[in-house]
């Protein structure tokens, strides 16, 4: 997940990213000890009772400067296990140097075979070409533990990441820790085990999901942990850690998963840290002051249909089954969810000074701009809106197309003071666009159109309708039924977006929070956000208060509808309000 990335791949950082720290690029965020004893003490735990044969092959397919090492080491010889052929591959020498002189000084008995290689170069040379997971005994290992380089494909640049995905059946944005991960199961013994620090993005991403299915359908998953928003690292990642192990016969249990996130809760029970507070359920209180929520329970079991990795627990699953009842379609039946425009030059297109310019230098294509900044539930809130976009598409014969600058003479000369910077986006001409197009316009004609917008990232949903035709920003999606018969619909949309009802439905579905218990609202989520059937009397009773709520916000009374409204939800799904919590 966060350790020295493999210095090949630095040439191919894209230009974009060329002032990100060395850290960030390399994915160099080396493993708290807490965390290592708690990964290594998992792996271990998962020996037999009996010594097993010996001596046993170990392996950090990325070992930094060895602290996974020591600690699963130490581990291993608390248990009598000193036999032992350790196995690690670095490319940053002075790590490695580190790494060699430290544990052999610790492990005198243990023999290191430490190689300044990239591990997917050395998997990638001894591998059988017919199969992935096909490999010589003599390079199969017992026991694995890493916390793989996490670097995003922005960073790794765009021909790495493509050969990585085609190596690995990897689609969308692909994730040097995915090829790891891949690529050190492909290396597991029969009767091996793994022990793996990831980023907890893989287990909701769209892009992680042929990762999950090449977990699931090739290993047994022992235990899931969810690590939330615990802090361990010092970088900005949520960690997940999967105990794995060969499949054998073709059956597996169901997989243990537990989650830990941070509430306000009253603590039933006190821990010494996050990982101590593992040991209960509910809420734990930590010495440094927070609050934890620990929920054990198993792996959903639609994970195997390629769904988001999520815990199931016999409350949750009922809770789910009355909603799914309730339910007659989702968001993503009204129309497709879309991220907002992506210029790659937000300070030449989006200003919110353009009234400074003499009104003659105003460009002809200016348009109405909504950011985060009008965020606020049901109705935006106008007092906020500044900025402006200048747009230069349009759509001529259902396509969208450039705008031809010769029609709009003050629009060209904008740009023209503009070209060299604008022309710098090389990736925009590279497809046959022209130097002055946004990079992700969006659709033109939709604009005009009444729609459902809300924030990105956001403690609570925050939705509201746009009906003045803006331009959304990408810091916010939106949404536009697909007729004008269903523009109802995005108020009864808007009703169920903004209740309490909805909070508990996303951490029951997906529980994918960021720091401070903030949640990524983005497609792959909302479209599967549901709606009761909107013939029903509830569910126009709501459409009807949606629309008073509209009218009257911001005000008192806006407010006490929003409480009525937010009741009438959960009854709409065959639930009381009084269950909402996930205690």
């Amino acid at each position: 997940m966060i350790r020295n990335m493999q210095s090949a791949l630095k040439p191919h950082r894209v230009p974009r990213y060329k002032n990100v720290t060395d850290q960030k690029a390399d994915g160099a965020t080396y493993t708290p000890n807490q965390l290592a004893k708690f990964v290594a003490s998992q792996i271990v735990s998962q020996l037999a009772s009996v010594l097993p044969v010996t001596p046993l092959r170990v392996l950090d397919p990325a070992i930094g400067e060895g602290a996974l090492l020591v600690s699963l080491l130490n581990q291993l010889r608390s248990r009598g296990i000193e036999d032992l052929d350790v196995y690690g591959f670095e490319t940053d020498e002075a790590a490695l140097r580190t790494a060699t002189d430290h544990l052999g000084c610790l492990f005198p008995c243990a023999r290191l075979h430490f190689s300044k290689e990239s591990f997917l170069d050395f998997v990638d040379r001894v591998a059988n070409r017919d199969s992935l997971f096909g490999f010589d005994p003599s390079v199969e290992y017992d026991l694995v533990i890493a916390n793989p380089p996490y670097v995003r494909t922005q960073v790794l640049g765009a021909g790495v990441a493509q050969s990585l995905a085609r190596q690995y059946g990897l689609t969308g944005r692909v994730d040097l820790y995915y090829a790891f991960m891949l690529a050190m199961l492909s290396v597991l013994s029969e009767d091996g085990t793994a022990g793996i620090i990831v980023s907890n993005r893989f287990m909701t991403t769209k892009s992680g999901a042929s990762v999950r299915k090449a977990v699931l359908d090739s290993f047994q998953v022992r235990h899931v942990w969810d690590l939330g928003d615990t802090k361990l690292f010092d970088a900005a990642v949520l960690p997940a850690v999967l105990l794995l192990q060969q499949k054998k016969n073709g059956r597996c249990q169901t997989p243990a998963f537990t989650s830990i996130y941070e509430v306000h809760d009253s603590p039933t029970a006190q821990a010494k840290d996050p990982i101590d507070a593992l040991k209960h359920t509910g809420a734990v209180a930590v010495q440094d002051g927070r609050c934890f929520r620990i929920q054990h329970g198993k792996l959903n079991l639609e994970a195997h249909n390629g769904d988001i990795w999520r815990v199931a627990t016999d409350t949750s699953d009922t809770w789910l089954a009355s909603v799914k009842a309730h339910t007659w379609r989702t968001f993503g039946d009204i129309g497709s969810i879309r991220v907002g425009i992506k210029t790659c030059g937000d300070k030449i297109f989006i200003r919110s000074d353009w009234d400074s310019l003499p009104e003659n230098q105003q460009p002809e294509l200016l348009r109405p701009l909504t950011t985060h900044h009008v965020a606020r539930r049901f109705k935006p809130d106008y007092q906020q809106r500044s900025s402006r976009v200048v747009y230069p598409h349009i759509v001529v014969n259902g396509q969208r197309q450039a705008a031809d600058l010769n029609l709009y003479p003050r629009t060209k000369a904008y740009f023209e003071a503009y070209r060299q910077v604008l022309s710098e986006r090389t990736y925009v001409t590279a497809g046959g666009r022209q130097w002055y197009e946004i990079w992700v316009p969006q659709d033109p004609d939709a604009w005009a159109y009444p729609k459902l917008v809300f924030r990105d990232i956001s403690e609570l949903p925050t939705f509201w309708i746009d009906q003045e035709g803006t331009v959304v920003n990408g810091d916010c999606y939106w949404l536009t039924p697909r007729s004008k018969e269903q523009q109802d619909l995005l108020w009864l949309a808007l009703a169920v977006s903004n209740s309490t009802f909805i909070e508990a439905f996303y951490d029951r579905s997906f529980n994918n929070k960021l720091y401070a218990g903030r949640r990524r609202f983005m497609t792959q989520y909302v479209e599967r956000f549901p709606l009761p059937k909107p013939t029903s009397h509830l569910a126009r009773a709501l459409i009807a208060l949606s629309k008073r709520i509209y009218q009257l916000t911001p005000s008192l009374e806006a407010s006490a509808l929003e409480q009525k409204l937010d009741r009438m939800v959960w009854r709409a799904f065959g639930l009381s309000s009084i269950k909402k919590s996930l205690r």
